[in-house]
């Protein structure tokens, strides 16, 4: 048979070890330990990278309307929070916001908020869930532009709504200069760095 697909993936490191098993039924305690270690270690040294990676994949992609794809509407929100002072974990959230959009466009939001959710603070990983939701709210005539007024009076409702206003509904514009992806991938590999916290779903 060839050994077409039959063959291991290589691992990470060299000095790491297959779990031989095919199955978690069969794994000992062990054969745990070692895994989730090796994984925990994998997922530091490669989560930005994919991250930065599903970003870019749509580079070159059309447009399905705007003067800009996804890829350029993700550098100039980015561009624009950075140019606006933002601190440097709101600047990745911006930049990373639609990351799914192509992919999963009826729960990107939620998807970013997976993404991220557990190295950023609660505001913006609500933010992340909800901004499509409250983007509604700046097209007029839109079915859905009341939707956001269930969460009035929610603590992070004034800053969803001041991001939205601010750094998405507005980043369709062909002519803005934005700064090269470089600028910003020290701050994605920053954030992931950091030690992920537990989420308590919505």
């Amino acid at each position: 048979m060839g050994g077409e697909l039959s063959s291991r993936s290589p691992l990470a490191r060299g000095d790491w070890h297959y779990v031989e098993k095919t199955s978690l039924d069969a794994l000992t305690p062990a054969e745990w330990a070692v895994l989730e270690r090796q994984r925990n270690a994998y997922l530091r040294d490669h989560q930005a990278e994919q991250a930065l990676r599903l970003l870019t994949a749509s580079a070159g992609d059309p447009s399905f309307g705007y003067t800009v794809n996804m890829y350029r509407h993700a550098l100039q929100s980015a561009t624009m929070a950075l140019r606006d002072g933002l601190d440097e974990e709101t600047v990745v959230v911006t930049l990373l916001h639609d990351i799914g959009f192509l992919a999963c466009p009826c729960g990107h939001g939620e998807m970013a908020a997976a993404l991220l959710g557990p190295y950023v603070s609660e505001r913006n990983r609500w933010m992340l869930a909800r901004h499509a939701i409250f983007q509604d709210h700046h097209v007029a005539g839109h079915p859905g532009a009341g939707r956001r007024e269930r969460w009035r009076g929610h603590p992070h409702f004034a800053w969803t709504a001041e991001w939205v206003a601010r750094y998405d509904q507005n980043a369709q514009d062909a002519s803005y200069d934005c700064a090269p992806l470089e600028v910003f991938e020290p701050m994605v590999r920053r954030i992931f760095a950091r030690e992920p916290r537990p989420i308590v779903p919505d």
